[in-house]
């Protein structure tokens, strides 16, 4: 192992609105030498173009910009042995990435950091990989982290909701173990990484809160019984795919005898250059 160490800051940028990046995620860029920006090909430039806004803004002279692509992974359907096995494979693609980055693009008394959408606690890999390249023992780190606000927490204040009901837990899960959870869970669920409309196959009496591109000017909110909002639901999720090319969206799932405080059947359009909001 070498005995320099790198310094890495691993910031949570927020969910896509400039104005959620906290005090605290500011001040760490200020303190960065190099950032290093993962890339996820032409379709999802809007991504990297807002981590440069960011920084002009906010990233304290001089500093680089380090930009690199993000490895292809396996994204099709396929069962849960064989997803595992793509996800660590592409980890494993990645932390290379970043371990030539740490060892290639910065210099033993430098600070870089990692500008991580939403927070980097919640379904996301850096700090994962971060840890497997301590493990292999090559290169030394020290990483600080900067909670970011979720898209989770940004769907729950767009909507206008709590998160949780009183004395009834709340999961979060990605949308392919949906089902798993809905079977063994009396509590709201939050579903993340969506690929495939999962929320079609849901029964029963059912409320939808879902938000897509939040913080973004093309943000899309809906709201309302599932069975009545869902055939809309799976229009925009089209319609906006067909139109930037990826989607992130996030949804709650809630059983409810009477929804509140938030939108009732809420679809909103702002008619301007946005789109649907």
């Amino acid at each position: 192992m070498t005995t320099q160490q790198r310094r890495i800051l691993v910031i949570g940028i927020g969910a896509g609105d400039p104005d959620y990046l906290t005090l605290g995620a500011v001040k760490a860029m200020g303190r960065a030498d190099v950032f290093f920006i993962v890339g996820k090909g032409a379709g999802t430039s809007a991504l990297t173009d807002l981590r440069h806004r960011m920084l002009d803004e906010h990233a304290r002279a001089p500093y680089r910009v380090v930009e690199v692509d993000d490895p292809s992974r396996d994204r099709r359907p396929m069962g849960r042995g064989d997803y595992t096995t793509a996800v660590h494979d592409w980890r494993a693609r990645r932390a290379d990435i970043f371990e030539g980055l740490l060892r290639d693009e910065m210099t033993a008394d430098e600070t870089a950091a990692f500008l991580v959408w939403g927070d980097p606690s919640l379904y996301d890999s850096t700090l994962g990989i971060l840890a497997t390249i301590e493990a292999r023992g090559s290169l030394s780190t020290s990483v600080e982290v900067i909670p970011g606000i979720s898209s989770v927490s940004a769907l729950a204040a767009r909507h206008r909701i709590p998160l949780n009901q009183v004395g009834r837990p709340l999961h979060i899960t990605p949308a392919r173990r949906l089902s798993d959870v809905g079977r063994n869970d009396d509590g709201d669920i939050v579903v993340m990484l969506d690929a495939h409309e999962s929320f079609t196959e849901v029964e029963g009496d059912v409320w939808i809160y879902w938000g897509a591109y939040l913080g973004t000017p093309d943000e899309l909110l809906v709201a309302g019984p599932l069975r009545e909002v869902s055939d809309r639901i799976r229009q925009m999720h089209a319609e906006a795919r067909d139109r930037h090319g990826w989607i992130m969206d996030t949804y709650l799932l809630r059983i409810v005898e009477r929804p509140g405080p938030g939108p009732a059947a809420d679809v909103r359009d702002d008619g301007g250059a946005g789109g649907i909001r």
